[in-house]
This record gives C-alpha cells, structure tokens and sequence, in this order.
C-alpha cells in the first residue's frame, strides 16, 4: 500500500462511499479528546468563539489575546522553536502585505543547497477574523516537522476587502516564491505549496482550481486543513457540531456575506470548490486534507477530499474524530492538538521531500 493510498493510523474505521473513491463522503466523530474538553469548558478559550454573537471586530481583538504569539506563555513558546524569523512584505495590486516567514532549523541543510520546500500558508477566520500572530504557534510548529519554510500571509480581511482581493494576494505571494526572491532563500520553484485552515482551506482549493485554469506554473500541493470546501448547512456535521465547540456553525452565514460581493453566486467555482462537479476537478495538485470530528465543516472537507480522488487526483486524508475545528491554533494548551499539527508538517515534509 503506497503512502498516498493508505487511512492515516490515527483514523478511526469509516466505510467506503463508493467503488472509485477509498475516501467516504462523510465522517463521524468519537469522544472529544479530554485536553480539548478541558480549553473548551474552562480553559484559556473558553469564551472564545468564531463566529459567535459578537461583532467580528471584538472577535478579532478576543482572538489575539488569547492566541496571539506575544501573548503566550513561556511554556507554551518553548513547544515551538524555530530558528529564525523574518517579517518581510510583498506588493501587490491590491496594495502592500506582509508575510512572515518561518525558517525551521530542520530545513536548514536543504536551504543551503537551494532545494528547500515552503508553504504559503492563509489562515482561517472565515476571512473576516485572524492575523499572523493568532497562528504563529502552529506554523512554527509545521515548519520544523517538515523541514520546510513556512510564509504566513497577513492578508486584506472582509468585509473590508472582499472575493477576490485575497486569492490575489495569494496568488501574487506564490508567484514572488517561485521567482527571484524564493531563489535567494534557498527555495526550489518545484517544491513551492499551498496551504490554509477554514477560510484559508476554501481559498487554497479555490487557488489550486484557478492557477490550473490559468495556465500558471501550480502550487506543488494544497495542505487543506478542515476546509469551508462550500457552505456546510445541509450536513449531519453542521447539525451535531452546530454550537459550543468555537466555531459557531451559524456564524458561516455572516462569513459568507462578508466576503462574497454582490453579483457573485455562491457556487462561482473559486468560491466553492466543492460545489463543483467532479470533471472540473481534475489536474490539480496533490491534496493533504486533514479533517476533525467535532467540526461542523468536517462532512464538506470529507465530501471534498472524495470528489477529489473521484477526478483522478492524489488525495492523502487524515481524520481526527476527537478533535474540533481550530486544533492548529490549540496546541499550546493540548498535546493531542500539538501532536495533530506536527503530523501536518510530517506528512507535507515526506511530500515534498519524499517519504
């Protein structure tokens, strides 16, 4: 059984949708894993929702509190070292925006030789919520259990800047990778992903689709971490996981709104990936897609990740029952988030590297 074929160890037994696909449509959850009970219930983020009934620009400035980097404590820095740090910027024709780049110690023979893999990496926050600071815990991370750089994207936010500024600026930001500026950091133009948690899921499927229909030079992999593939409603996961567990199913709503203009349908194919029928699916990059149980976009990731091999794609998924929506953001209170995160950065490492 090759790597690409196998169920991740950590997967609980699901069954098989259909003949074509050894991925299932849908997936189930288990018994929530006891370090994410204790965050949810009296933890540090026990208050925290995304989504929730307060104003996004409160959820924005709840967010960093808890989760931005400087905020953190000592012991929960020391889970991730990295070795160094460089905040950087690139200009686009939305304007300027920075990119923090991330270099893990592990990476370092390879950027030596220029043969370095990087992943640009779009956070979630149903597009509307999030900054680098939120994420750096995990990224830092990713980056060393990949050997890999990592280049967090601190882009425009809706409702302020709306569909398509921030694929743009993805875009403009793999492009500047693949060139000149990923040469001088020892970055090899073949080994250049993609990657993103939630919204950043939705927006990296949404680039992998628009860049092959584009004709540009692809990203190397997508790393789809519990994508918004399209809007979840219809799901048993959005039923089951619908409140209490941070993200607030309802809130999608609002996320949708803030981000969608005017004019353009929901099921536009760069807005909802997985909305659009197999045929117009292929050809696309290698997908890592890592879904969780307690998740109420856990069926639409699930369903994405099936119609991706179903159109002939190379789709390694990896479920989490135990685990809720946001566990790279979680790790420095849980170990069964840490260890989910590091697992990410293993398999993108064996991806690019080779097994």
């Amino acid at each position: 059984m090759t790597f690409f074929s196998k169920v991740a160890a950590n997967m609980t037994s699901l069954p098989i949708a259909t003949p074509m696909s050894s991925i299932p449509t849908s997936g189930n959850r288990t018994t929530l894993a006891p370090s994410v009970k204790q965050l949810l219930s009296e933890g540090p983020t026990a208050n925290l929702h995304l989504g929730g009934a307060e104003a996004y620009s409160e959820e924005r400035r709840h967010h960093t509190e808890i989760l931005g980097w400087h905020n953190l404590s000592e012991d929960a820095k020391a889970k991730a070292p990295i070795d160094r740090v460089e905040f950087t910027a690139v200009r686009t024709k939305h304007g300027t925006i920075s990119v923090r780049v991330f270099y893990p110690e592990s990476g370092e023979g390879r950027t030596a030789k220029g043969e370095a893999g990087a992943l640009v990496y779009m956070h979630g926050g149903g597009y509307t919520v999030g900054c680098v600071d939120d994420f750096e815990h995990g990224l830092r991370v990713l980056a060393e259990a990949s050997g890999c750089q990592v280049y967090a994207v601190e882009y425009h936010l809706a409702p302020e800047y709306r569909y398509p500024t921030q694929l743009d600026e993805y875009s403009a930001v793999v492009d500047w990778l693949q060139g000149p500026e990923g040469k001088k950091r020892g970055v090899h133009p073949d080994k250049v992903a993609g990657g993103g948690d939630s919204a950043g899921g939705n927006m990296t499927a949404a680039l992998a689709l628009r860049r092959r229909d584009e004709g540009k030079k692809n990203i190397a992999a997508q790393v789809l971490i519990y994508p918004e593939a399209r809007l979840p409603f219809d799901t048993k996961a959005c039923q089951e996981n619908n409140t209490g567990l941070y993200l607030e199913a309802n809130g999608v709503f609002s996320f949708a709104d803030h981000y969608l203009p005017r004019g353009v349908p929901p099921a536009t194919r760069y807005v909802s990936p997985g909305m659009q029928p197999v045929d117009a699916l292929r050809d696309v990059p290698l997908a890592l897609l890592f879904t969780s149980g307690f998740d109420p976009l856990r069926d639409v990731g699930i369903e994405y990740a099936h119609k991706l091999q179903n159109a002939g794609n190379t789709v390694h998924w990896t479920h989490h029952p135990d685990l809720t929506h946001g566990f790279v953001q979680f790790g420095p209170w849980s170990e069964e988030c840490l260890d989910a995160t590091k697992d990410i950065g293993r398999v993108l490492g064996e991806t690019l590297y080779g097994a």
